[in-house]
């Protein structure tokens, strides 16, 4: 009996002493980490290594271990770290992707593009992966092929930003900018208060501005696509209606999106942030009542009608395009701060929420 306490006296101490080693290294770790953020990635690294050897099973150790050599400029060093972690079954797509980054930066872009193949198929879902590949084409202007993978990344991780982001800056470089004002706009919400955010917000405006065209008192112009085309996936299964459905699809930009902006640009003589406030208001009606959220629902106005619903629209289209004119923006907001403030406290708690089921990209379209 004594020789039993014994035993179970001795494990428990083991097992005490596993926790607090563990505790000890994620505290560790987690000051590594902030270290890196502050630029001292060499320091985090000796932490790091303090660590590893109080718990060799954390798999985030090796990843921040890898991180610090490529924050260096160490490539190699986390070439060698991560490509030992592709052995390990709690691999993550992150992994791929920073292998493949440091391939890149090491001057080895053949090495990157198969890494962030592989990643992909073992990760199909993988928006950041998707990002990467497409950064490859852009690289060597291949821009179509670019598009082609964020669009991809857009469709399989709805809700990672970076995909939109450069999905749009494309399409504001082209002749379609429709599908950039609505990449743009997803963008916006789901990376708010960044740099990149104050550049698409600025496009967003800059696009009304140039697009909407008053020739004179009675005539104006609205230009978002050139495209007179219907993209039709079409399932056999589906029968002779879904066929027939199809068919009868109207082009998005130049048969629904452009057609349901000329009538609520209709009545105003300039673009501003207070027009376009106007503008978007009665767009969102037209859009209703013209049947098209019934036949070609799109998940951006089902959200602006939620904060519209909610009292917010003017406050959220000068939050969405103030960075074009800014100006006009902070005359408003300190012309409105209480309907400023009961904004940002909605917004902050309802978010744009993308699912399998509402997202938006082009092909469905």
């Amino acid at each position: 009996m004594r020789l039993l306490v014994c035993s179970i006296l001795v494990l428990s101490g083991l097992a005490a002493s596993a926790q607090t080693d563990t505790a000890l290294a994620r505290q560790k770790r987690d000051t590594a980490i902030a270290l890196i953020d502050d630029g001292k990635s060499a320091e985090a690294l000796v932490m790091l290594a303090a660590a590893q050897q109080l718990d060799p099973n954390d798999p985030e150790i090796p990843y921040e271990i890898a991180f610090a050599h490529y924050q260096l400029q160490d490539y190699e060093g986390a070439i060698t770290i991560l490509k030992k972690m592709l052995k390990n079954k709690m691999v993550t797509a992150r992994v791929y992707q920073m292998l493949g980054n440091s391939y890149d930066n090491a001057g080895k872009s053949s090495k990157a593009i198969e890494t962030y193949d592989k990643g992909l198929e073992h990760f199909p879902v993988a928006g950041n992966l998707y990002l990467e590949r497409g950064v490859m084409e852009l690289n060597t202007k291949q821009y179509n092929k670019a598009l082609a993978f964020f669009e991809a990344g857009i469709k399989a991780d709805p809700a990672f930003p970076s995909n939109y982001y450069w999905a749009a800056r494309l399409f504001f470089d082209s002749e379609e900018e429709v599908w950039a004002m609505i990449y743009g706009e997803i963008f916006v919400n789901l990376e708010r208060g960044s740099k990149r955010t104050e550049e698409i917000s600025k496009q967003l405006y800059y696009t009304y501005k140039s697009e909407i065209q008053f020739k004179d008192d009675t005539s104006i112009t609205v230009s978002f696509s050139k495209n007179k085309t219907v993209n039709i996936v079409y399932n056999p299964k589906s029968g002779p209606d879904a066929l027939l459905q199809a068919l009868m699809r109207k082009p998005f930009g130049t048969g629904v999106y452009e057609p349901t902006l000329a009538l609520a640009v209709a009545g105003e003589k300039i673009v501003s942030l207070a027009t376009l406030h106007n503008i978007r208001s009665k767009f969102l009606d037209n859009y209703q009542q013209l049947g098209h959220q019934q036949k070609t629902p799109v998940v951006l106005f089902d959200y602006q009608q939620q904060v519209r619903s909610a009292g917010h629209f003017e406050a959220y289209n000068y939050w969405v395009l103030g960075n074009g004119n800014q100006q006009e923006f902070d005359d408003w907001r300190l012309n409105n701060p209480q309907k400023w403030q009961q904004f940002i406290a909605w917004f902050t708690n309802h978010p744009l929420q993308l699912t399998e089921e509402n997202k938006f990209y082009r092909s469905k379209y």
